[in-house]
Formats: C-alpha cells, sequence, structure tokens
C-alpha cells in the first residue's frame, strides 16, 4: 500500500513536472477560460430574463442595490450611483417623446448623435437616450463641422444632443442640420439659436424616478444599441454598430481582468470611444466600482491623482504608459495603491519600464476592435504579447491567422482559393469566423462598407470570416504578438488614421495636385505618425504656415501629417496604385530620402524644413513629434 501511494506521488509530481515544462501557462488559460464562460452565462441569463437585457436597465438596478457607493468622481466632485441614477431619470423624462426636427418624436431605434466631453453629462445622456430606445451616436470632440456632419448623416440621426461648451462646433452646421430634419438640444440653460432647445429648465422639471422594468427593453439583443465611429479604409469616420448583447457583455470586462468591487478605476481615455465607454464606465457598473473620470491625461498629474482619489486600477492605452516613463522622476513614484492596469498598445520596452520604475503593478494587455468580433486577453503578464492563441482560449473567442500578402493587400490563397493558415513565428492577418455566437453587425450606411470587412470562403465553401486588417504573429509558446496594420490605415496617439481621408485634405490646398498619405515609424513612439509624399501645382511652393490653417480646418490634431516630402511626381504600381511600401521604408531620414522634407511644427502653427540636425533630435526624443 506505501509503495503504491509512493508510486502515485512520483507520478503525479511527474506529471506536474511535464505540465510545466509543455504547457505552462495550463492553469492560467484554464482559470481565465472558466470566468469567461461564467461571464457569458450571466449575460445571456440576463438577456432572457427581460429588463436584463438593457444596458440602463442593468445601471439602474445596481445603482437601486447600492445607492450610497461611489460611481463617479470627476471635476465637480463625487457622484454616488442613487444620485447618478436620478440624473439619467431626469434626462429620460425630459426627452421622452420629445418632437424631431423632421417629424416624429423621439422613440425606440431613433439615433441621437452626442456631443460631449469627459464628463458625468456625457453618461446621464447616454443612459437616459438608451432608457427611451434611442440609439446614441457618440461623436468625438475635435472634429471639424464638415466631418461631424458626415458622421451625423452617417448614423441617420434625428437629433443632437451637445453640451453647451462644445456647441461652438455645431453653429456652423447649424443651419444645414435644420433644414435635414435634425433637432438640436443643447444640454445648457442658454440662449441659443431660433429652433436649439434649451435642455436645463426640462432637466430642471423633469422628474428623478425611473423604474428598471419602466426602461425599454429589445427583442432582439444582436440589434443596435449605439453607435460608436471608426475610421476606415474609405476615409471618413464609419458608424460601427454596437448590439445590446455586446454592451451587455462589457458589464464583465474588468471581472475577467481581476478588478472587484472595492476597485477605484481611473479613466482618461474619450468617452465616444469604445475603451472609455464601454470597457471603462460600462466595466465599472459591471463590478459596481468607483471610476475616477479625467476630462484629460495628464502625466505630471497621474500618480497624485492615483494617491488623492485611491486609485486601484487604470485604463490604459500604450501611448499613456509611454508618456509615465518619459516624464523626470520623481520621489515617491512607488507610493501609490496601484495594483492592475488594463488596456492596448503597450509596447514590450515601455512595459519592462513601467513595471521597473514604477513597481509590481499586474498588466493585462487586450485586443480589440469597436466593430470586430474578436478579443484577445494576455493575462499572463507576458510582455510584448496581446493574447493567447491556446486551444482553450479559442473555444470561446475563436480566430485564426491567415497568410497575407502586403503588396496584394488581400490574403494569400492556394490553389483551390482557400486561405492558408500560418506557423509559429510568421506573420498573418487575424481574421474570425462570422457566426450567431460571434456576430458582425458591420456599419449604418451602405452595405458595402460592412462587406470590405469580411471574407469569404476561407477555409470552406460558403463560410464567412471577419478581417481585423491586423496582423499577428503567434509563437511557439502559444502567445500572440502585434505586428503591423494592413492596409490604408494607421494608428497615432492611440487613434485609427485613414490615410484617404487625410490625402483628400491636403489635395484640397489650391498649391497642391496630388498626395500621398502613409505611416512612418518613429523611435520611442507607439503606432506609426502620418507622412505624406506631396505634388505641388506648377508655379507654387509650399507654405508651411498656410497649409497648416488649411489643415486645421478639416483634421482633428491627431490626424495632420507629421512629416511632408516634396516629390515632381508620384510613383504608382503596375496596376496604378500609390507606392506606398518603399515610401514607407524610406521614412523621414534626409540621408535616405532625397527629396525636400518637412516636419510639422504645433508650436508655431507651421511646417519647418527638416534637416539632419532636425531629423537627429526627433530620433533622440529630443523634438516632440
Amino acid at each position: 500500500m506505501v509503495l503504491a501511494a509512493a508510486a502515485a506521488a512520483a507520478a503525479l509530481a511527474a506529471l506536474a513536472l511535464l505540465q510545466r515544462l509543455l504547457w505552462p501557462h495550463l492553469w492560467a488559460d484554464l482559470a481565465f477560460a472558466a470566468r469567461a464562460a461564467r461571464c457569458r452565462r450571466r449575460a445571456a441569463a440576463a438577456a432572457a430574463g427581460g429588463g436584463g437585457g438593457s444596458l440602463a436597465a442593468r445601471f439602474l438596478r445596481a445603482a437601486a442595490a447600492a445607492p450610497a457607493r461611489p460611481f463617479l468622481r470627476a471635476a465637480g466632485g463625487a457622484v454616488p450611483y442613487g444620485r447618478a441614477a436620478r440624473r439619467v431619470a431626469r434626462v429620460a423624462n425630459a426627452l421622452r417623446r420629445r418632437p424631431l426636427g423632421g417629424g416624429g418624436r423621439l422613440g425606440p431605434g431613433v439615433a441621437v448623435g452626442l456631443l460631449a466631453g469627459n464628463e458625468p453629462r456625457f453618461v446621464w445622456g447616454w443612459l437616459g437616450l438608451a432608457a427611451l430606445g434611442a440609439r446614441p451616436a457618440f461623436l468625438g470632440t475635435a472634429l471639424p463641422p464638415a466631418a461631424l456632419r458626415h458622421c451625423l448623416r452617417a448614423c441617420g440621426a434625428r437629433a443632437l444632443l451637445v453640451a453647451h461648451e462644445l456647441f461652438g462646433a455645431v453653429e456652423p452646421i447649424l443651419g444645414s442640420l435644420q433644414e435635414e430634419g435634425v433637432a438640436v438640444w443643447v444640454l445648457g440653460a442658454g440662449p441659443y439659436p431660433a429652433g436649439v432647445v434649451a435642455l436645463q429648465p426640462l432637466l430642471d422639471e423633469a422628474s428623478e424616478e425611473l423604474a428598471p422594468e419602466d426602461v425599454w427593453v429589445p427583442e432582439d439583443m444582436n440589434d443596435t444599441c449605439l453607435y460608436i465611429f471608426t475610421s476606415g479604409t474609405t476615409g471618413l469616420p464609419k458608424a460601427a454598430r454596437i448590439s445590446h448583447l455586446k454592451s451587455i457583455m462589457c458589464l464583465s470586462f474588468y471581472e475577467l481582468v481581476g478588478a472587484c468591487r472595492e476597485d477605484v478605476v481611473y479613466v482618461a481615455l474619450p468617452l465616444y470611444h469604445m475603451a472609455g465607454s464601454l470597457l471603462g464606465v460600462v466595466g465599472c457598473i459591471g463590478i459596481s466600482a468607483t471610476c475616477v473620470l479625467k476630462p484629460k491625461f495628464s502625466a505630471s498629474q497621474f500618480w497624485d491623482d492615483c494617491r488623492a482619489e485611491g486609485v486601484t486600477v487604470f485604463q490604459y492605452i500604450g501611448e499613456l504608459c509611454r508618456y509615465l516613463v518619459n516624464q523626470p522622476q520623481r520621489p515617491g513614484e512607488r507610493e501609490h495603491g496601484l495594483r492592475l492596469a488594463v488596456g492596448s498598445g503597450l509596447r514590450p520596452d515601455v512595459w519592462r519600464a513601467f513595471l521597473r520604475r514604477f513597481g509590481p503593478i499586474r498588466i493585462v494587455e487586450t485586443y480589440g476592435m469597436t466593430e470586430g468580433n474578436v478579443t484577445l486577453f494576455n493575462y499572463t503578464g507576458m510582455p510584448g504579447a496581446v493574447g493567447r492563441s491556446s486551444f482553450i482560449y479559442k473555444l470561446f473567442s475563436p480566430f485564426e491567422l491567415v497568410r497575407y500578402d502586403v503588396s496584394a493587400g488581400a490574403p494569400v490563397r492556394d490553389a483551390a482559393g482557400r486561405c492558408i493558415r500560418v506557423g509559429p513565428g510568421e506573420p498573418g492577418l487575424l481574421i474570425a469566423p462570422v457566426t450567431p455566437r460571434t456576430p458582425f453587425l458591420g456599419y449604418a450606411g451602405s452595405r458595402e462598407l460592412s462587406e470590405q470587412k469580411l471574407l469569404r470562403d476561407v477555409f470552406t465553401e460558403g463560410d464567412t470570416y471577419f478581417s481585423t486588417g491586423d496582423l499577428m504573429e503567434q509563437d511557439s509558446a502559444q502567445f500572440v504578438r502585434f505586428r503591423d496594420r494592413t492596409g490604408d490605415t494607421y494608428r497615432w496617439k492611440g487613434e485609427n488614421v485613414a490615410t484617404t481621408e487625410v490625402a483628400e485634405a491636403l489635395v484640397a490646398h489650391a498649391a497642391l495636385q496630388d498626395a500621398t498619405v502613409y505611416g512612418v515609424s518613429v523611435p520611442g513612439h507607439e503606432g506609426r505618425a502620418g507622412m505624406a509624399a506631396l505634388v505641388l501645382r506648377p508655379g507654387c511652393r509650399l507654405d508651411g504656415a498656410g497649409l497648416y490653417r488649411h489643415l486645421e480646418q478639416l483634421l482633428p490634431p491627431y490626424a495632420r501629417p507629421r512629416f511632408l516630402r516634396l516629390q515632381e511626381r508620384l510613383e504608382m504600381t503596375e496596376t496604378f496604385k500609390q507606392q506606398k511600401v518603399r515610401l514607407a521604408q524610406e521614412g523621414f531620414d534626409p540621408a535616405r530620402v532625397p527629396d525636400p522634407l518637412f516636419l510639422l511644427d504645433e508650436a508655431a502653427r507651421t511646417y519647418v524644413p527638416l534637416g539632419p540636425r532636425l531629423w537627429e533630435d526627433v530620433v533622440a526624443g529630443r523634438r516632440r513629434v
């Protein structure tokens, strides 16, 4: 008996050793899969239960369960869940059956643009509209008037709810909005131009009562809940459809990454993006945590804010961590309560420097797209990885990496016309199957906008996959790492930039005849900076200050090209496509580029000549890009 027990113990020890050698992350994979399955079951059960399928109803229930718990901490002070629910109720009751500009009244299915900054009123407006069944469309606060009008048209908005402080961005297009039947409601007391409704008096008179059972309930969880705009290869922003199911699933985000009810979450990402709103705010609602909501990120103030607010969780994008690492060292940088940082786009070198400098903070790197149907989590703490490709992970979030031809801009297919899976160490296009369990809702507008993101007959006849447009690489240990973006979109300062939109803005300048836009790598920076190769019209010269003023009117700050390259003509491929690959490889080094180069100087509001000395300053990080 003793010998048998000893033999069993030895066998178990050998199996444990074998597991650590061959599958070192098995238990982490299983633990995460169990959490994911639990969250999915809970979301499905809530949706099947009627009112649980509504995000607004879930929020009101959370508020009723813990009305005194702090929900938002912002510039105006702390707002507990109970008071937040009353603010949401005021918005819903003030807007209930509100007349629309082109006739009819506000109700289920009506798209309403929401233009507000990182402040509690954004949340009140969002959830108040959702309680009525309306579909909020989150609008970027830096959009120029023409792009703002495009976004409202793209989602078919019948009304616009705008913060008083941002009404100035609406005034230039107010006439056209009124002609198109778009009602304009301002979160302010006024006075405003004729036809514009000042909501503050209505909010003051509105009831603070709104029960969860009085909230509108979707019949189909895959119906559109809201719109979030994302830049695509077609140029102008596209309105991505976010389903009710996806918004409900986001309630589990912080639970998935290891946060809990007692945590205080720091969110400085824009609420009009998914990371700030659906992951940051909704994630806090899901665990009844507290959200410290900042109007913008301040690297110099961050650690003081963390200490003052008792922050324990940080919602990041990689650029924010890089800003913190590049700050001058200060005493007490490790004297904080931050235990968890979760986000995307964190470079391995910044990851390691962040931990060395600020202490043993757990980092969970994630990957996802606003409109996508695949999400990756790196829950093991491996620097540089965005997720896992184990068969366990793929059980609840299936995806594939397929061979991609960068020059052709399409996946490589075999003789039978099927895509080819890549092996370890080989970059491949990240794709995910489109099924009832992992749907792709697409974009508002023409079907062609959504069709561009789909691949058909990928592995078998009739199958459909969503193409992320991102190149990934998996290693032998089943870690997935981001490698590059394909097509005409690059990422800069945490924003996706469509090169066609930038090129159209450039050639609208009277002195420019042609332009091609691409992204270039800048040492020490996340993503790729915008660079444009330009051809001047005969007899014209480049006026740096004039071009800056021109682009300021048409593009948000992050989309304006950082570098310019003047050419006699643009080189084309044999199929008359612009030669972006070679241009991107040559970059902005004066030693490699024979053409005149220019650098964006934000402080002087112009473009200045880029010579060897200035190039050295940029590469060394002494010159801000």
